[in-house]
């Protein structure tokens, strides 16, 4: 009967000891990474020759669906067209309104 009390214990104390050695462990990974020495002067990432890379807006022709009988899948489809679209304006809906509702905008004409 008493070999029969001890097991549950036991079990605490072993799962005890391996919370504690993870924690030991998680801490002395934390210290060996804070010890690394920081990227020298030479090692740090340089801007392109060209100077800073900034966004294009571009307008893109759309693609047309292709057909086929069966279904296709959306990985199956091209999302983007290689063409640039000769219009570079934005379409409006309504010219002067953002089309927004509640946008600010004049409202109904």
């Amino acid at each position: 009967m008493a070999a029969g009390g001890d097991a549950p214990g036991f079990g605490f104390v072993v799962t005890g000891l391996v919370v504690v050695a993870l924690l030991l462990g998680a801490f002395i990974l934390g210290l060996r990474h804070k010890r690394r020495r920081p990227p020298r002067p030479d090692e740090q990432p340089r801007l392109p020759d060209g100077g800073p890379v900034r966004e294009t807006l571009e307008r893109r022709e759309p693609d047309e669906m292709p057909r086929s009988e069966q279904r296709l899948t959306p990985h199956e489809l091209k999302t983007q067209s290689d063409r640039t679209s000769a219009s570079q304006t934005r379409p409006r809906w309504n010219e002067g309104s953002s089309g927004g509702f509640g946008s600010g905008g004049p409202g109904a004409r």
